[in-house]
């Protein structure tokens, strides 16, 4: 197979398969956990649903004016990323490179499902009822205002107080592709962004 159609591929079952894990995860925890529902797997690692209307990590950016511009930045950046992959693909990038790329479009995207079509599609979690979905009443947002599930949740170091000090955010599958992306390239591929970036 020519190089940059094997390359292609690869990115293309990457992408696919790491969204299709995420929504998986994320539609099972939103149609079977209470809001705020917690399994405790391990001491170190808990199943914990909680809906984030903002940024990754449970983070929030205020308003309806702040989600929608999250949305729309996410919705962009997915853009610039796609047209980037496919300039790398093009010059011959590294295949690693490209792939690491590639974890922060899966990342950014799996978000951008979350917030643009849960509100319509699924009726809102609550403490006392789980979500449907496509429920008879309608969604529980409009369109690009859906929240984000966040469930995977690592306390691993406490204070005296008993609060969980190291980690204690709540994130998802997508988070995760980020977070291992730019630990990626911080270590393997600084000199593969700078080299892209340069101007001819």
């Amino acid at each position: 197979m020519n190089p940059k159609k094997s390359i292609t591929v690869k990115v293309i079952l990457l992408i696919f398969t790491i969204l299709l894990i995420d929504q998986i995860v994320k539609i099972y925890i939103k149609t079977h956990f209470h809001l705020g529902e917690s399994v405790q797997v391990f001491d170190w690692f808990q199943i914990n649903f909680i809906e984030n209307p903002g940024m990754a990590f449970g983070l929030e950016l205020g308003g309806t004016f702040g989600k929608l511009f999250l949305t729309l930045f996410r919705i962009a950046a997915v853009v610039i990323l796609i047209i980037f992959i496919c300039k790398l693909i093009k010059t011959g990038a590294r295949t690693g490179f490209i792939l690491t790329v590639a974890l922060v479009l899966v990342g950014a995207a799996g978000n951008i499902i979350d917030s643009v079509f849960y509100g319509i599609f699924f009726s809102e979690s609550t403490t006392n009822n789980i979500a449907q979905f496509l429920p008879t009443g309608g969604g529980y947002a409009p369109f690009l205002q859906g929240k984000v599930v966040d469930m995977l949740y690592f306390p691993i170091i406490y204070n005296s107080a008993g609060h969980a000090i190291f980690f204690s955010p709540v994130f998802n599958i997508a988070d995760s592709a980020i977070t291992i992306a730019i630990f990626l390239i911080i270590i393997f591929f600084l000199k593969d962004l700078n080299k892209s970036l340069e101007k001819k």
